[in-house]
């Protein structure tokens, strides 16, 4: 196992975490918070744009887009605009918002702000995922705070520029983490995607132009005003520049958030800041994003470099950038049902291939549990996958099927031995 001594993280959007009082408007303030803003709004809405996009900052999201891109979007004759904060952090294996917004929630405000002055909006919304109850109590006292501070409401911090956040709580659907999804549940309808285009980039949150980030997205902003693009740009790769929080879970002995810079071996994540494999064990796989990697990983990919470029590379999508570790004596048919009754669970039953899909898929890796799989079963569930991807409204039906063809490509020896066994051979 890797020795943790020479392994230390690169703290930015979590450099807070262990400040007294940091959660608080004192505590932030005193560690140099809304000075960012201040810095902002003396600036230009394009100059803000420009740092935004030089730094290269990209999407925490999942899709990796170039943030400064997607403010540049917004038409500036069309008002009102919008500014939304995806906080559904729904992902599976993914806390890393939800810590954000527990423990720096003015961060997150702050990187707002600068956004929704850029973009020219007078009112934001943060949709936080029904089940983050602490993390919204945070929001709410920290956005109560902002306003009394008069960081929020009319005319902020002297400035001539009008500002309100709106935090909205959802039900507990996965599906409003996809941004139209999320836009439809604000505006009072069922959270169900929208069929693209037109964008939100012009057709948005009340039909008008928005910007949708994620919340760790926003909270680089306020470190790139203060410091720099050049100095943002030190961190990480030329091409995915910056830091990221890797969501570390699983079968590792130490398992949370860790913010290293876009390149990071994920040996040095998985066996360095996570401690290995808990209770010694061997690495049997892991995911590189999220139980929506459209690949699994094997220890033979232990080497490969934490970013966009590097992890699409090897095969897979670094998504949120939630590793999960299976150990040895895991059993990857169990692990791909599991998943897939999440998917089969949270999808909104809009198309067609989806919703059925899913559900089929479900009964297929039951049967195998059970111990009635076939080996034909393997090349269906491999046919209902194809019938899925790129034929769904969004992407959770492009997600549903990779924990599925993933384990069949990597572990079909298992689904073989589960045939030959009648039954799960992990069972004890």
């Amino acid at each position: 196992m890797m020795s943790t001594s020479t392994l230390q993280e690169t703290k930015v959007v979590t450099q807070r975490f262990d400040v007294p009082d940091g959660a608080r408007l004192e505590g932030y303030r005193k560690t140099g918070g809304y000075e960012a803003l201040r810095k902002a709004l003396s600036m230009t809405p394009d100059e803000i744009i420009d740092v935004v996009k030089t730094s290269g900052l990209r999407g925490r999201g999942g899709a990796g887009f170039p943030t400064g891109t997607k403010w540049s979007f917004i038409p500036k004759d069309k008002r009102p605009s919008y500014l939304v904060c995806n906080a559904d952090e729904g992902e599976p294996g993914t806390f890393k918002d939800r810590e954000l917004m527990e423990r720096d929630p003015h961060q997150l405000i702050e990187g707002m702000a600068i956004g929704a002055f850029a973009i020219g909006s007078t009112e934001m919304y943060i949709f936080c995922r029904g089940e983050f109850a602490y993390a919204a109590r945070q929001l709410e006292r920290a956005a109560a705070e902002a306003y009394e501070a008069g960081i929020l409401g009319r005319k902020i911090m002297g400035s001539d520029h009008d500002l309100d956040l709106i935090i909205h709580r959802g039900a507990g659907a996965y599906i409003c983490g996809e941004e139209t999804a999320l836009l439809e549940a604000i505006e009072g309808r069922r959270g169900q995607p929208r069929l693209r285009p037109p964008f939100p980039a012009t057709h948005g949150l009340f039909a008008k132009p928005t910007v949708v980030n994620n919340v760790e997205t926003f909270a680089c902003v306020p470190h790139i005003i203060t410091n720099g693009a050049d100095w943002f740009k030190g961190f990480g790769t030329e091409k995915s520049p910056g830091t990221k929080m890797f969501c570390l879970s699983g079968d590792v002995e130490r398992p949370g958030n860790y913010e290293v810079p876009f390149g990071t071996p994920a040996r040095d994540l998985i066996e360095g800041f996570a401690g290995g494999v808990k209770g010694g064990k061997k690495l049997k796989a892991f995911t590189p994003g999220g139980a929506s990697s459209t690949q699994f990983f094997g220890p033979d990919k232990l080497d490969t470099n934490m970013d966009w470029e590097s992890v699409m590379a090897a095969g897979s999508l670094l998504g949120t950038g939630a590793i999960i570790v299976f150990a040895e004596d895991v059993c990857m048919v169990r692990a791909a049902l599991r998943y897939t009754r999440f998917y089969a669970h949270e999808s909104c039953g809009k198309c067609t291939p989806c919703r059925e899909g899913t559900y089929w898929m479900v009964n297929t890796l039951e049967r195998f549990e059970n111990g009635q799989g076939r080996e034909e079963d393997m090349a269906i569930m491999n046919d209902v996958a194809g019938n899925i991807m790129g034929r769904s409204f969004c992407a959770l039906g492009d997600f549903s099927v990779a924990p599925v063809t993933s384990t069949i490509k990597l572990f079909a020896d298992e689904y073989r031995r589960h045939i030959e066994k009648g039954g799960c051979p992990f069972d004890r």
